[in-house]
């Protein structure tokens, strides 16, 4: 029997170190590049496009349907390949609204994507510094395409180096630090990153963790989610 696919809507949460791009920006924007996307994982992954992560800062709060509209009007009038979804950054006790950008072939299109938002109505916060390299908390929301390899295990079909686990019960950011160092400590097998994460599936919101990793499968997976489960009912 074929694995099932389905769309479903994603909430992911984790942290980042960020730093400010200097050029090939709109002038006077603020567009953050993503140093550690992916600090649980040390191997080699594939780079270029993939190794690219952006927060454009937006001028305000817009509301995703605002965000998804304008992105598909851009897709449609430019031969442009990246990934946008919504996001919000936490930094110390500043909260910044932005649009996430992935899988750009170079940061030479940035300033271009960020004019075509901006005659889509979606504008970007002026005139802001904030210099260095930052720890931030960000929050995620998007769509994605995924492929149920058993009950509770998910590959993303659009990037399969991603995959999502259901736990049984909600974890907040700290206990979802310590469970996640637990799991690290007693796991033996190969590396991964870790976030947190849920998604609506059928009119039920589930719990689950995000893993990136280069080696996919069920059994890999299902030996994580079973540590994971472990590790929180203790």
């Amino acid at each position: 029997m074929a694995n099932k696919k389905m769309e479903v809507f994603v909430n992911l949460t984790k942290k980042d170190t960020v730093q400010a791009l200097e050029q090939k920006i709109l002038p006077g924007s603020l567009v953050f590049d993503s140093l550690n996307p992916f600090p649980g994982y040390y191997h080699e992954l594939p780079t270029d496009a993939d190794s690219i992560y952006l927060y454009m800062i937006l001028d305000s709060q817009y509301p995703l349907e605002e965000i998804l509209r304008a992105t598909q009007n851009i897709e449609k009038q430019y031969d442009w390949n990246f990934d946008a979804g919504k996001a919000y950054i936490t930094i110390g006790t500043t909260s910044l609204d932005a649009i996430r950008l992935r899988h750009l072939p170079t940061l030479d299109l940035v300033e271009k994507i960020q004019e075509a938002y901006v005659k889509q109505g979606i504008k970007f916060l002026m005139n802001k510094k904030l210099k260095g390299k930052l720890e931030a908390r960000t929050k995620i929301v998007k769509f994605l395409n995924l492929e149920e390899l058993e009950p509770g295990i998910y590959l993303n079909s659009d990037d399969t180096t991603f995959a999502y686990i259901v736990i049984s019960k909600y974890l907040d950011a700290e206990e979802f630090i310590k469970v996640s160092m637990d799991v690290k400590y007693n796991w033996d097998g190969h590396e991964f990153d870790a976030a947190s994460a849920s998604f609506y599936k059928e009119g039920t919101l589930y719990e689950v963790v995000r893993i990136r990793s280069d080696k996919m499968d069920a059994n890999y997976l299902k030996a994580i989610q079973k540590l994971y489960e472990a590790k929180i009912n203790k």
